[in-house]
């Protein structure tokens, strides 16, 4: 991790915006999402609660923009690495790349809208948790395709400031999961138990 450091100047103002939109993101979706789960307030505003999960999934798209934008200016304004500028490592950049669209993708069809953005914290719940490709295969493949997808990016540009934000994605994410995993059990736990009383 040391070697990368010399090659990125973190004061650097778009590496500045992209750390903050990394750990920005994952935050704020989910401090929104607990907070709908408590109040059902923008359920209320809405009218509906599909109507602010489509809201909310909106905005967290846009985020999503603003922050691979972020992160690929960040790369950008910073040196190439000699030693990852050659074909074989873009290769396997795009091979990453596309392995980590193939997981968000098959995610985003797998779920739906709602699924994907959080509609269990608005009451909107599946039958049951997904456990169709990709979730047979991987544990949340939207945040582990995205990652995939930062990591080919990086490499695909040699870059080791690219490098370095991926891997602050990732622990991101690992944050992230450690407040959404057992939530989202913990409704699905709740919606079974009021099936089996009902039956």
């Amino acid at each position: 991790m040391t070697w990368l450091l010399g090659y990125v100047d973190p004061t650097e103002p778009s590496f500045v915006a992209a750390v903050l939109t990394i750990v920005f993101n994952p935050l704020f979706w989910n401090v929104v999402a607990r907070w709908e789960q408590r109040t059902g307030k923008l359920s209320r505003a809405f009218g509906s609660p599909y109507l602010a999960c489509y809201f909310l999934g909106s905005i967290i798209l846009l985020l999503n923009v603003l922050r691979s934008h972020c992160f690929t200016q960040a790369m950008v304004s910073q040196p190439k690495m000699e030693g990852l500028d050659s074909h074989t490592t873009y290769f396997l950049g795009l091979a990453l790349l596309g392995g980590g669209i193939v997981f968000v993708m098959s995610s985003f069809f797998a779920l739906g809208f709602t699924g994907t953005f959080l509609g269990d914290y608005f009451g909107i719940l599946k039958e049951a948790r997904v456990t169709t490709f990709p979730f047979s295969v991987l544990d949340n493949p939207m945040y582990w395709g995205s990652t995939a997808n930062y990591l080919g990016w990086a490499l695909m540009h040699a870059s080791p400031t690219g490098l370095l934000l991926t891997v602050l994605v990732a622990l991101v994410y690992v944050v992230a999961l450690l407040y959404e995993e057992p939530f989202t059990a913990e409704i699905y736990r709740q919606k079974a138990t009021r099936q089996h009383k009902r039956s």
